[in-house]
């Protein structure tokens, strides 16, 4: 490192990072001047030694690669290579045509490899040019063109994918962002990779040619120009021209190896060797039943005894040792996956839980965990993040998602096992009770119907938990074909989580406590202190704005403009502490949330509406108390009042339209409670609550004959 520093200065590592920006101009300078310029022999050798490494280099990355697409500029690389050697080609081509000599590299591949019988290195080069260019570069070739039409046509698919997991708070912005770059990364490599195959089956017409033409231009000068016989010329030319096309084909077919193995290797998402170790060698069966067959076979009259009794053992010692290995090269991956060390947060916490509990405070037994989700022992790996579990990180992103998005702290969420629930059952529990359950298929891919196709995938019949869609269980083998077919393709693992972002969404009026409250309103001390102090405790106490929060949050509100909401209900206040009443006004100063909510692609919010008749009799049915509001209606008038709405709402879903009823402000909340039991997506708004810039289009009237409107009031 001294004599480094003395060399280059102390900011040799500087200079070091700006040296290896330049190296590409350089090269490709480089194989431009082995194109015009004559290479003398020693050279020749150094560039023929450096092309065959940086084959090899190629095909060992791509061996230790984790996904196809993580090497970007391999189509790049694979221009350079070929480029490189087929400037060698020609440098070659030039020293043999005129001085019959081309270094010692071409000349032992002539010589030492083929053993200077021409004949016979003419049949290895035509078997390495027929290997390398009918089976090899033509099915890589074919392999990157499906890819690449199967990747930009499942496109959509992934999109809309990764659309849902944004919704449904799985993931934020930033991880989308991340992940449809990531899609777009793929399409881009797999559409490179199609161009790029190209080049790999040219450079083996290329090569066949240039050999053709070596020998017989050698051929030509050795007998007309130098005088040679017709053998010596023969053998002197075509030893160094097989000699060349080895030496250039060698590379070529390291390189359309390479190739091949990036494109095929498809669903391989670790280190490719130990993949294919665990794949191959650890069926133990298989190797017994191979160690069988292998020990008849050298009984056959004619076999040679000795491989195959050497074979049939070492294959028996390994299907009898490996089932101890396994365990350790389970290890081993799980290591590789999560890159932990000793000395990590990882391990310390690993040693921690594997010493003895210390013994709790009986009162801890008191403590109820607000959210909890418990998993059927077929499940306990999602949340084992040394088993590449991602379920805790994505829990995590919930509660982020949470409180940027309603202002709600959602409690910390306890995972757990119960052995009581089926394998691959969970459930999810509010308060020590169960508000849910479901059941996902790990390892499986759940394909909803997203786009109404027709077709019928292979796989398990399910509903999808949060809204009852039909849905299928499939294997990663039928995935590509659903996206392809546009259907929504989701992991089991994104299925739960988003089950359990919806069930908090849906209860979060419940998991709101007090306490959350006055973690909020101290939070919100240090920068609107003059809201706070002028409304608590004069006029209201926490538990009066814990009420007004829940009725928001139960409607679906965020809360995160906390300030807005509590300067709207400071100034009615001094008025009334009826919590119904001071949400109401709350929900004014959320205007254009609300609007934004429900308005239309068009630009419109689409409504159903009271019949003023029908709106008469429930402002004459609502009931006030010094903390709510109610409504109370005569039995037979409310049964006919809600199939009245069930015939509107009906009509609003068939049309492609979320049902959202408009009503006075006076009447809203109590007709909301009264119809949400029944209607759980109807959502109610008040015309105060609608800004002016925000237009009404009304789909229906809620009406009923006059006949059946009756006497509307409880007696």
């Amino acid at each position: 490192m001294m004599i480094i520093e003395q060399l280059l200065g102390k900011d040799y590592r500087k200079k070091l990072v700006y040296g290896l920006d330049i190296w590409l101009p350089l090269a490709l300078f480089g194989i431009v001047m082995f194109l015009i310029l004559p290479m003398p022999a020693f050279l020749l050798d150094g560039a023929l030694a450096l092309s065959i490494a940086i084959s090899l280099l190629m095909l060992l990355v791509i061996l230790y690669l984790k996904e196809s697409a993580d090497f970007t500029g391999f189509p790049t690389m694979l221009l350079i290579a070929t480029l490189f050697r087929l400037s060698l080609n020609v440098a070659s081509t030039r020293l043999i045509l005129l001085d019959g000599y081309a270094g010692n590299i071409i000349e032992a591949f002539g010589n030492f490899v083929v053993k200077g019988n021409f004949i016979v290195g003419l049949v290895v080069f035509i078997i390495l040019v027929l290997v390398n260019f009918i089976v090899i570069t033509k099915g890589a070739g074919r392999i990157a063109e499906v890819a690449a039409r199967f990747t930009l046509d499942a496109m959509p698919g992934k999109q809309m994918a990764i659309d849902a997991e944004l919704n449904a708070g799985v993931i934020d912005e930033i991880q989308a962002r991340e992940k449809r770059k990531k899609v777009e990364g793929e399409a881009d490599f797999y559409g490179a990779m199609d161009g790029a195959s190209k080049f790999v089956r040219g450079d083996a017409i290329a090569g066949i040619l240039i050999t053709i033409i070596n020998v017989i231009g050698g051929f030509g000068i050795g007998i007309f120009q130098r005088q040679m016989s017709v053998m010596d010329a023969l053998e002197l030319y075509t030893l160094l021209s097989i000699g060349d096309g080895l030496v250039s084909q060698i590379p070529a077919l390291i390189t359309s190896a390479a190739t091949g193995i990036l494109v095929t290797r498809a669903t391989a998402k670790n280190n490719l060797g130990r993949e294919l170790t665990g794949q191959l060698f650890f069926s133990f069966k298989a190797i017994w039943i191979l160690a069988a067959m292998l020990g008849v076979m050298m009984f056959i009259p004619g076999f040679p005894f000795l491989p195959f009794f050497t074979l049939a053992v070492l294959f028996g010692l390994a299907a009898w040792y490996l089932p101890r290995l396994k365990d350790s090269f389970q290890s081993v991956l799980v290591e590789d996956a999560t890159s932990k060390t000793p000395g990590s947060p990882q391990a310390k916490g690993a040693k921690a839980n594997n010493a003895a509990p210390a013994e709790q405070p009986i009162e801890q037994l008191l403590k109820l965990d607000p959210i909890q989700v418990e998993l059927g022992f077929g499940l306990v790996h999602l949340a084992d993040e040394s088993k590449n579990g991602d379920l805790l990180p994505r829990i995590t992103g919930i509660r982020k998602n949470f409180a940027r998005d309603m202002g709600l702290i959602v409690p910390p969420i306890k995972v757990k096992d119960n052995l009581q629930l089926q394998a691959n059952d969970y459930r999810l529990l509010l308060k020590g009770e169960e508000r849910t359950k479901g059941q996902i298929q790990p390892g499986q891919w759940m394909a909803m119907n997203a786009t109404d196709s027709k077709e019928i995938l292979k796989g398990i019949p399910t509903k999808e938990p949060v809204y009852q869609l039909p849905a299928t269980w499939i294997t990663a083998v039928e995935k590509k074909n659903a996206e392809l077919k546009g259907f929504t393709v989701v992991d089991a693992t994104t299925v739960l989580v988003t089950h359990l972002s919806e069930t908090i969404k849906r209860n979060a009026a419940e998991i709101l406590s007090r306490q959350d409250v006055q973690h909020l309103l101290d939070h919100l001390q240090d920068t609107h202190s003059a809201v706070i102090n002028e409304l608590i405790p004069a006029h209201l106490t926490v538990g009066h704005i814990h009420r007004i929060l829940q009725n928001l949050l139960a409607e679906g509100l965020s809360i995160r403009n906390l300030p807005e909401i509590l300067e709207r209900i400071s100034d009615m206040a001094p008025h009334t502490k009826n919590p119904d009443e001071l949400s109401e006004q709350a929900r004014q100063a959320l205007s254009n949330a609300i609007a934004k909510q429900w308005k239309g692609e068009d630009g419109y919010i689409h409504t159903l509406s009271l019949d003023p008749e029908i709106e008469r009799a429930i402002s004459e049915g609502i009931r006030k108390s010094a903390t709510e509001v109610a409504l109370v209606l005569e039995p037979n008038f409310a049964w006919k009042l809600v199939d009245a709405f069930s015939v509107a709402i009906q009509k609003m879903t068939a049309s492609g339209f979320h049902p959202v009823l408009v009503c006075g402000p006076q009447i809203r909340i109590a007709l909301y409670r009264f119809l949400k039991s029944t209607f759980s997506d109807l959502a109610v708004i008040g015309f105060t609550e609608i800004p002016n810039s925000v237009p009404l289009k009304n789909f229906a009237v809620v009406n009923m004959p006059d006949a059946e409107k009756g006497n509307p009031l409880a007696t």
